[in-house]
């Protein structure tokens, strides 16, 4: 990775639904200090990323509403670097402009990854080795490699992909993407083997993403090139992941090496923070005939808590 260029883009925008009452529409999960360790998901997501992009090569997508935020927990990051769009409209409309201005800045042959900021992450030496490998195959391809995370339950709340045939040393073709499934359907992905959470993460060259954009998604594509930010309010609203995705032949996985969650309910922090079969306690409380109880306080909700 260090021999070649890496850009990143940390998409940060948010409604505040997931953690609520603690998350709300003016503060997302990704500002929230849940996990030991004291930073928010955005500053976990930032520091991982660092020794692949520096400063100067990472990017922040946003909404207007939480630029004071990003700015509170990434202050280190250069202040035209924040992509900040006029109005929420999804995943696609984020991804095409980032690419517009990554193309601008950097070429559109320089490799960037999208990455959501409120995603956990155990190990961030095998996420740099993933991320390395899924960056050198969308180098020398005409591809948009996601990374694939091993499911480790039947898991009903994220999409899944299925691994097609190996086309690169540990690389393989997407042959579908999976909506949300039933317990039923989740529990045979997980024994069938070849099917993968999807962790929102792609990587590809600027060149590959506006032709999958162009040809796709042209409604969104086109008005973005023609008018700039003006068009933004008037695109449609929908995901990476339907524009262009789920309907791409340029589709290939990498499956990751690290740990993850994408922490998207009470439930999954509880997933993390639970350790042989202790209990877990997020506030303060008493807890009568408990053993092995793992507690962590949560302080009042203002900015100079860890709350962030």
């Amino acid at each position: 990775m260090a021999a070649e260029p890496f850009t990143a883009v940390i998409l940060a925008g948010g409604r505040g639904e997931r953690f609520w009452p603690l998350s709300r529409s003016d503060r997302p999960k990704q500002f929230l200090r849940l996990l030991p360790g004291g930073k928010s998901l955005i500053e976990a997501t930032a520091e991982r990323l660092l020794p692949l992009t520096g400063w100067g090569r990472m990017l922040v997508s946003t909404s207007e509403r939480l630029v004071p935020l990003i700015r509170e927990h990434l202050p280190d990051l250069p202040e035209g670097n924040l992509i900040v769009e006029p109005k929420p409209r999804d995943t696609a409309p984020a991804v095409a402009w980032a690419a517009l201005e990554v193309a601008r800045r950097f070429g559109e042959d320089q490799v960037v990854g999208f990455f959501p900021a409120d995603h956990y992450v155990e190990d961030a030496s095998a996420f740099h080795q993933t991320v390395g490998a899924a960056a050198a195959f969308a180098r020398r391809e005409v591809a948009i490699v996601t990374l694939g995370i091993a499911p480790s339950y039947p898991a009903t709340g994220f999409g899944y992909i299925e691994q097609g045939p190996e086309v690169a040393d540990g690389v393989h073709r997407v042959n579908r993407f999976v909506e949300k499934p039933d317990r039923e359907a989740a529990r045979r992905y997980l024994a069938l083997g070849k099917f993968f959470w999807n962790a929102g993460i792609f990587i590809a060259r600027p060149a590959v993403l506006l032709a999958e954009l162009n040809l796709r998604a042209p409604e969104i594509l086109v008005p973005l090139r023609e008018h700039g930010l003006a068009a933004y309010p008037a695109l449609p609203k929908t995901s990476f992941d339907y524009a262009v995705m789920e309907r791409t032949n340029k589709a290939y996985v990498v499956p990751a090496r690290f740990g993850w969650d994408d922490l998207g309910d009470w439930t999954a922090l509880e997933r993390l923070l639970r350790e042989n079969g202790k209990n877990v306690g997020l506030a303060r409380h008493v807890g009568p005939d408990t053993e092995g109880r793992l507690s962590t306080p949560l302080p009042r909700m203002k900015s100079s808590s860890p709350l962030g």
